[in-house]
């Protein structure tokens, strides 16, 4: 601990930039602790002040700033996979739609501090195409709240963070081990929750091709449901034919306008069908009976389609 403390005592400013830009783009950096020692050391007249905001504030908007483009140029590509490796895959997103759609700009200075959002929320306003000079000015501005709060922190208790540094040295491996004892328990009862989640979650499915098979047929029609936010659906258009948009968290209020002798298929375009699997079970408590999850939403249609595609246009035939 006295080497991280020397080290942020010589190069703390770009300690400061490097730590924010990595935690920006996503790795599993602690910035926020970065600014505390470096708010003590501003307090103790080793660092400057203006000099450890500005570049915090420049690494926060070259971060978000790459995450923006990304969401702005490959939209839907983009969420899909940062759902995928957040531990809690589709609220991550849905609640990024929200902020962006209801707070607009300002919803950039609240990511900083929601978990899970503050990598989600710089794509996913690129992929609502915000415009670029409104996104430099919030994201800049929420930088140096974010900045100032922990380097803040870090001047108040500048004495005690010493202590603690020094109790952390005087430990040794001992104070290591149960650091990263700490982080892993951290860690796995994330996991845990995440698995429990999708185990409750855990409804009978049909696949894409029984719904082709089945909206080919003559039998009887049937009812699909797009779960996908309204947000989420402007980022990517896609749409399986004849569904019906509906918000999972408004399939309540629909109940009325829904068929009880028809099959119902929900879709929605997150990890392990969660926005549907949801959707199915308040229905099911609700008497519907015929209701089942699409296996793999939106895009195993799609990519059923593409196959489908590419298996009708046949090998190319050469002229002799």
């Amino acid at each position: 601990m006295h080497e991280l403390l020397e080290l942020a005592t010589q190069h703390g400013v770009s300690v400061v930039f490097l730590a924010t830009l990595a935690a920006r783009l996503g790795a599993p950096v602690p910035a926020s602790a970065v600014l505390v020692v470096a708010g003590g050391l501003i307090a103790a007249g080793e660092l400057s002040l203006a000099a450890v905001l500005a570049v915090a504030v420049l690494a926060n908007v070259l971060g978000d700033g790459a995450w923006y483009y990304a969401g702005r140029r490959f939209g839907y590509r983009v969420m899909r996979l940062l759902c995928k490796v957040s531990m809690s895959p589709d609220s991550c997103v849905r609640r990024s739609e929200t902020l962006i759609t209801d707070w607009g700009g300002t919803s950039l200075l609240a990511a900083k501090f929601v978990p899970g959002v503050s990598v989600v929320a710089p794509p996913m306003a690129g992929a609502l195409k915000m415009p670029l000079a409104r996104f430099t000015m919030f994201d800049a501005a929420a930088g140096l709240v974010w900045a100032g709060v922990f380097v803040a922190l870090g001047w108040v208790f500048s004495q005690q963070i010493q202590e603690v540094l020094d109790a952390m040295a005087n430990a040794g491996g001992v104070g290591a081990a149960l650091l990263v004892a700490l982080i892993a328990i951290g860690v796995g009862v994330r996991w845990w929750r995440r698995r429990s989640a999708l185990r409750d979650l855990n409804v009978e499915r049909i696949g894409v091709h029984e719904l082709r098979d089945l909206l080919a047929g003559e039998n009887e029609p049937v009812v699909i449901i797009d779960v996908r936010s309204e947000a989420a659906a402007a980022i990517d258009p896609r749409r399986i034919p004849g569904a019906v948009l509906i918000h999972p968290n408004g399939i309540e209020h629909q109940l009325d306008q829904l068929p009880r002798d028809r099959q119902i298929v929900l879709y929605c375009d997150c990890p392990n069908e969660v926005s549907a699997a949801k959707a199915a079970a308040v229905l099911t408590r609700h008497g519907f009976v015929r209701v089942r999850p699409l296996r793999g939403g939106l895009q195993a249609w799609m990519e059923m389609e593409a196959a489908d595609a590419a298996a009708s246009s046949g090998p190319a035939v050469i002229a002799p």
